[in-house]
């Protein structure tokens, strides 16, 4: 039994968690959480869309001629520091001494790729120019230059680039300009995510990060509405403390810090379906804050946001009508028309007993299954990326519906699902058009459409004693598990995430 002291509750008070909802985070440490259960890979002709250039053409039609009428917003989870964009060159500082050793012997040494390719092809950094003036007439030597370069670029008393959250790193230079992702993320809601020359965009960040993300708007706005003729309003949330994960020791006990106070962690992306269910319009676009691309691809991603929000106008105006259409009593004929819309359009099966029900259970099933948000998800051809994947799973209670599953919720032990996880075709890029109010305009509490045994359990570390921390169901995974599902394979060129600093030396971040 988990007794909790009055400080304990007092803290629980001020983070907004109740005390439940404590104990049953403890219960899911002790009963664990089960792997998913992979039924298939989505591949294209099965759960994932692939379009005709013409049919390509139609659907960016189809929703310019619906923009104008439309709430657009664009929702940017933007919380991440660069810390871990930098970790090698970190671990450089840390190692090498210019003055006890020439470069290539430590090179040598260490066999260390990253930061040779980083220091060789620097020239082709964003900020290259600014950091070597910075640093001009400082150095005796080219090792000395290069180690000041990356002391520059990360120290306290430099520019201090590993304390920056991603979205506000200079990414990209066009000649003497220099662009963030926040910056490019304004130029790609010009295009499809503005209604009569006007913009909303919506930016998940750390409180630590407030003044320099409104700092950056005052600077990047005004540049970007220059040239594209669109006003921007953007508005900004941090992932609320409510959602922190209490940590466990291996016992399963509340795990204390050295003052006494029980130990809670942020949840993971998966917290930001709360932030997210505060948004509300017609149509939301999710994109992650480092997947950015210069000027030159510009017009290839925005086409290919259309096409999704195409898809997504032109299903949900189909399941509008019916939805309606359910508020009475419908036909025998009706339902089978209406179940063969929900299988086909939107990939929702149903279970063997459907058949045996009575009319009345068969129609509150189908406008069950009917009256939910609907997300169209971008899926691009596996290139061998770590990370998440379209695929059918079966549920505990024998469901089967389409999911993006990362590999952490895998049970890579079981060789069948290995191989399914490795043989799949297609990679989640986190790139998704939304639909979350129903056919009467009015919002759906997204909350109710989370599976909550699709979180995560792993294992940490703090001072120096082992802990286990739970992190909620992602926000496409599980935080959308009981959402309707369309994935439409898109092109390569929408998916150029910077996972470290090289990335930026990649020829789709060289203006």
């Amino acid at each position: 039994m988990i007794e909790f002291s009055p400080d304990d509750l007092k803290q629980l008070e001020s983070k907004g968690i109740s005390k439940e909802k404590v104990l049953n985070q403890i219960e899911t440490f002790k009963s664990g959480i089960p792997f998913v259960q992979l039924k298939k890979a989505a591949t294209v002709s099965d759960g994932i869309l692939l379009f005709s250039e013409k049919e390509q053409e139609e659907l960016v039609r189809y929703f310019e001629d619906s923009r104008e009428s439309l709430d657009l917003l664009k929702f940017v989870p933007a919380s991440g520091a660069a810390s871990r964009m930098f970790k090698a060159m970190f671990n450089f500082l840390d190692s090498y001494n210019p003055s006890k050793e020439k470069l290539k012997d430590y090179f040598n040494r260490t066999g260390d790729n990253a930061v040779q390719k980083f220091l060789d092809d620097r020239e082709n950094l964003p900020f290259f120019q600014l950091i070597q003036e910075r640093i001009s007439g400082k150095t005796e030597s080219l090792d000395e230059e290069a180690y000041l370069f990356v002391k520059e670029m990360l120290s306290e008393t430099g520019l201090n680039y590993g304390f920056y959250p991603k979205g506000l790193l200079p990414f990209h230079q066009y000649d003497s300009d220099l662009a963030t992702p926040f910056e490019e993320h304004l130029k790609e809601a010009s295009h499809y995510s503005s209604t009569d020359g006007k913009a909303n965009l919506h930016f998940t960040i750390s409180v630590q990060h407030e003044d320099m993300f409104e700092s950056e708007h005052e600077k990047a706005a005004p540049k970007v509405s220059g040239t594209t003729g669109t006003e921007f309003t953007v508005t900004y949330s941090n992932q609320k403390p409510s959602t922190d994960t209490i940590a466990v020791d291996l016992e399963n006990q509340p795990f204390r810090k050295g003052d006494g106070s029980i130990l809670f962690r942020p949840g993971g992306h998966g917290a930001l379906i709360e932030n997210l269910n505060e948004q509300d319009a017609d149509v939301i676009f999710i994109k992650n804050i480092d997947n950015v691309m210069i000027d030159e691809n510009l017009e290839a991603v925005c086409d290919s946001k259309k096409v999704l929000a195409g898809v997504l106008l032109q299903v949900q105006a189909k399941a509008f009508s019916y939805a309606k259409l359910l508020e009475e009593e419908v036909s025998e004929e009706k339902l089978e028309e209406i179940k063969e819309f929900l299988e086909k359009d939107l990939n929702v099966r149903f279970q063997n007993d459907f058949n045996t029900m009575d009319n009345s259970e068969k129609q509150n099933m189908i406008g069950n299954r009917l009256n939910r948000p609907i997300r169209i998800c971008g899926m691009v051809k596996n290139e061998g990326e770590p990370g998440g994947g379209p695929f059918w799973i079966v549920s505990q209670e024998g469901t089967v519906s389409l999911q993006i599953v990362e590999s952490a919720q895998v049970d890579l032990s079981n060789p069948e699902q290995e191989a399914l996880l490795k043989n799949s075709t297609h990679f989640n890029p986190v790139d998704l058009v939304c639909g979350v109010r129903n056919y009467k305009g009015e919002k759906y509490n997204l909350l109710d459409y989370v599976d909550h045994k699709q979180g995560f359990i792993t294992g940490k570390t703090q001072e120096g004693k082992e802990l286990k921390a739970l992190e909620l169901p992602g926000l496409w995974n599980g935080g959308m598990a009981y959402w309707n599902t369309i994935f439409v394979e898109v092109p390569l060129v929408t998916f150029n995430p910077v996972k470290t600093v090289n990335d930026l030396l990649k020829p789709t971040h060289q203006a």
